[in-house]
């Protein structure tokens, strides 16, 4: 770029129409990525910047093209008291690096990246970048139909994983996007899931904070690429009918200098009042959700992901902490509402204007709520009084069923409510179960090391708890490691012990994985009637002493699933089990067979029902329950 072009800025050039500026206002401008930003502008040769900066006293902007001068391209503020500044830099393309000088009317001065930049360098550099998306999309399949995958009487078994740990080269190196794309889809496909669910990709400049510290709010990270090679990714997911999911972090964001924070000298994205800011346990910002324009902001950033990327679904990050204003605080460390309680009203407004727009604009997704309260309706409608998300994590299952499994079998019978009071509440809401990265970190031990018992215990706890786990109602989640039994706790800086599959336990529970995914897939009984009582019906709930459920699972039309679980290292010969129709019941699964691992204790494939009645059903079956093992039965047709 010339001299002469890098002191020319042309101020007569606009992205805003006055009824921009009057939804902006009105925090109802869910297009953001439209207007703020640095937009390249191929027909006049440039690019146009927008930033909304109200306490501003001026505001250039600085990069590799003018020298990081702060007096070269100033922005002019536009005459409608929105707070947005803008101008257009003639010659200055795709790919040049840049930041906002703002200069506040209280004399602070800064350089912040852009929050609406669509790419960053990759950290610890901060920079944001131009960018110009050239991806062509092959999905078209995938997009047309995709709402039956995401529907909630369809399977979901989402993989969760952290993408810079889940494999490395042999140098140690974090795989690109394009090689995941290769990578990641092979296994997906073999392993049967139908979906991936990616831990934040937002920006983040903390690469141990999984991406949960997020500064750019519409920007994948660059450790792994551009934003072109994340498209590449997804698409090739989707061309594979792989559904991707996003961790999406709408409750704080870190005080990084060229954040968000203090972003035009004032609180501007946060509360100025810490009791209602700042968070204690992160030590990051909280938004503002009663500030219009950041409301906006935020849902421009959902719809930017689900639009621009395809993502299927986001799955929304800490919702707890955003309902309750005293979430994690002691007394006197927070501000009532206005009405004198504890609920953060701002922040539920928003989650409902949320849900309600990403459902308008794109039906067929999935919109899911990571809540670990007694919050009613958070996966109902809006206009049903609930929070309007699609999905909510089932974590009383979680925690409750974990602490069962940590029980040395012996003891286990006197625990055994912990296994069923799940049933109590499973369609209260629409649940889904998570076995997720939160459970193999700090200190808490793996998900393997979690089990009691020797090396052959803790596999065949495992084993019975992922197939408990894919029998009861709800829809499913799995850490990445767990489905082939990583013993170590997670570690985001190496590759997850993809070397265990060589011993015959670990390779044995990957294809125990495997075939609990395809067996729930192609099987409508396990996954049709998730969220109504008469997709599930208890054979026996009470067998305490011997630590064994039964009961049966069902669908609009064809076999129901009938699945019996010993949870004690015990052999039960003889169980008798009732059930509601004679014939020959098909062993479809079990858990201890030689394939996994097991010590081969089976029902031999099949068992005929008698005509003993047994659990108030006419018919009874005769069975050898394995050893810390889970049966699956068909029923005849």
């Amino acid at each position: 770029m010339s001299n002469a072009k890098q002191d020319q800025v042309q101020h007569d050039v606009t992205r805003w129409s006055d009824y921009d500026i009057y939804l902006l206002k009105q925090g109802r401008h869910f297009r953001l990525f439209d207007k703020l930003g640095a937009h390249e502008d191929l027909e006049r040769g440039g690019t146009y910047f927008s930033v909304w900066a109200p306490a501003a006293r001026s505001v250039s902007v600085i990069g590799d093209f003018n020298d990081w001068q702060q007096n070269s391209h100033q922005l002019t503020p536009r005459w409608d008291s929105s707070g947005i500044w803008e101008g257009f830099i003639p010659g200055l393309n795709a790919g040049s690096l840049y930041k906002y000088h703002i200069a506040s009317e209280n004399g602070s001065e800064a350089q912040k990246a852009d929050p609406v930049g669509f790419w960053h360098e990759e950290p610890p550099r901060t920079a944001s970048r131009i960018w110009r998306f050239e991806h062509v999309w092959h999905d078209q399949s995938w997009m047309a139909h995709r709402g039956k995958a995401n529907a909630l009487d369809a399977p979901m078994s989402i993989y969760e994983m952290h993408l810079g740990s889940w494999k490395r080269d042999a140098q140690g190196h974090m795989l690109t996007y394009k090689e995941l794309a290769v990578q990641l889809v092979d296994y997906i496909t073999k392993m049967g899931y139908t979906h991936v669910e990616f831990l934040p990709v937002t920006e983040h400049p903390f690469y141990g904070s999984w991406g949960y510290q997020t500064t750019g709010y519409f920007a994948p990270t660059a450790r792994y690429g551009t934003p072109d090679d994340f498209m590449f990714l997804v698409d090739a997911l989707h061309q594979a009918h792989i559904g991707v999911l996003l961790d999406w972090v709408p409750s704080h964001f870190p005080d990084d200098p060229h954040g968000l924070a203090l972003f035009d000298g004032t609180h501007l994205y946060e509360h100025a009042d810490p009791r209602l800011g700042f968070h204690p346990d992160w030590k990051s910002y909280i938004f503002n959700f009663g500030r219009l324009e950041v409301r906006a902001f935020l849902i421009s950033s959902a719809a930017f992901w689900l639009k621009q990327y395809h993502i299927d679904g986001l799955r929304v990050d800490a919702v707890a902490s955003m309902l309750y204003l005293d979430y994690s605080r002691k007394e006197g460390e927070w501000i009532p509402n206005r009405e004198g309680g504890r609920e953060n009203l701002d922040a539920i407004d928003f989650l409902k204007s949320l849900n309600t727009h990403v459902y308008l604009e794109q039906p067929d997704i999935q919109m899911i709520a990571e809540e670990s309260t007694a919050w009613p309706k958070v996966s109902r409608p809006v206009d049903a009084g609930g929070l309007g998300f699609g999905l909510k994590w089932n974590m009383g299952w979680m925690h409750d069923t974990l602490a069962y499994f940590k029980n040395d079998p012996i003891h286990r019978k006197f625990h055994h409510n912990q296994l069923t009071f799940s049933l109590w509440y499973a369609f209260n809401e629409n649940f889904l179960l998570s076995l997720s990265h939160d459970e193999g970190v700090h200190g808490k031990l793996s998900l393997a090391n979690k089990m009691p018992g020797d090396r052959w215990q803790k596999m065949a706890n495992l084993r019975l708890l992922l197939g408990y786990m894919f029998a009861h109602p709800g829809k499913k989640l799995l850490f990445m490691g767990n489905d082939f039994t990583q013993w170590h706790e997670w570690n985001h800086d190496t590759s997850l012990d993809w070397h265990l599959l060589e011993e015959a336990d670990h390779a044995g529970m990957q294809q125990w994985v495997a075939d609990l995914n395809h067996l729930y897939r192609r099987t409508d009984a396990l996954h049709q009637i998730d969220f109504a009582p008469e997709g599930f019906e208890w054979i026996d709930a009470s067998d305490a002493d011997q630590s064994v459920l039964s009961f049966l699972r069902r669908a609009d039309h064809g076999p129901s699933m009938l699945v019996v679980a010993n949870f004690t290292p015990l052999v039960r010969r003889g169980y008798h089990v009732g059930v509601p129709a004679g014939g020959t019941w098909r062993e479809v699964l079990n858990s201890d067979a030689t394939t996994y691992a097991g010590s081969g204790v089976t029902n031999g494939g099949q068992v005929v029902a008698n005509e003993t009645s047994a659990h108030g059903r006419t018919h009874s079956l005769e069975l050898t329950l394995p050893p810390l093992g889970v049966c699956f039965f068909e029923q005849p047709d």
